[in-house]
Formats: structure tokens, sequence, C-alpha cells
């Protein structure tokens, strides 16, 4: 499941294959359930986020160092506000197959 959004200066497209996940969870040192789990209630690391919006860049079609530019441009270096409602969009998308609804996407929508 891709999620679209507006990440840094354009539409991104974000998603997280299997690899990906192996990747996510070798990265942050934790299993993909307890990041699906804990992640929208608001129990992270900052590194997690940076991780989940790095890789899934990548799953969403980006080479791997623009992931690693925008990520750490746009997710590392900006408010959370910014960043959080994708990851966990994302983390959405893993866990029902489709993305949560964000507040961006509400005020788009109506």
């Amino acid at each position: 499941m891709t999620h679209v959004a507006f990440f840094g200066d354009g539409e991104r497209s974000f998603a997280l294959s299997p690899d990906l996940i192996n990747e996510l969870e070798r990265k942050t040192g934790a299993g993909i359930g307890a990041l699906c789990m804990r992640v929208p209630e608001g129990h992270f690391r900052h590194a997690e986020l940076v991780e989940i919006i790095r890789l899934s860049l990548i799953g969403g079609g980006a080479i791997p160092s623009e992931a690693a530019a925008l990520a750490e441009t746009y997710a590392a270096k900006r408010p959370l506000k910014e960043s959080f409602p994708i990851a966990v969009a994302v983390l959405q998308a893993i866990w029902s197959g489709e993305p949560a609804t964000t507040s961006q996407d509400d005020a788009a929508n109506g």
C-alpha cells in the first residue's frame, strides 16, 4: 500500500515492502508490530520517525541518496508535527492495508 503526501518540496509516495520492513526493524531495533502499535500513540524515538520516512521514500520510488537527503532535511530537522502524520500513515498502511487519514487529508477533502 502506498501513501502519497506533501513532504518537503512536493508530493511524495511512501511505501514499505517486506525487505524495507526488515531493514526498518534492523535499523530501529524494534519489531514492526511494536512500531505499528506504539508510534501512533506517540511512543517513539526521533530516529525511528526519520527511518520510517527514509525507508518509505525508497519504497515509494526515491533513490536511496535522495531519500536520505529528504529525510535529513525535512524530517530530522523540522518539527515533529510535519513528519509524524506521514510516519503514522505508512505504519497504518502496513497494519491495515490503508493509510490513516491525516489532518492534511481532512483539510484537502473538505
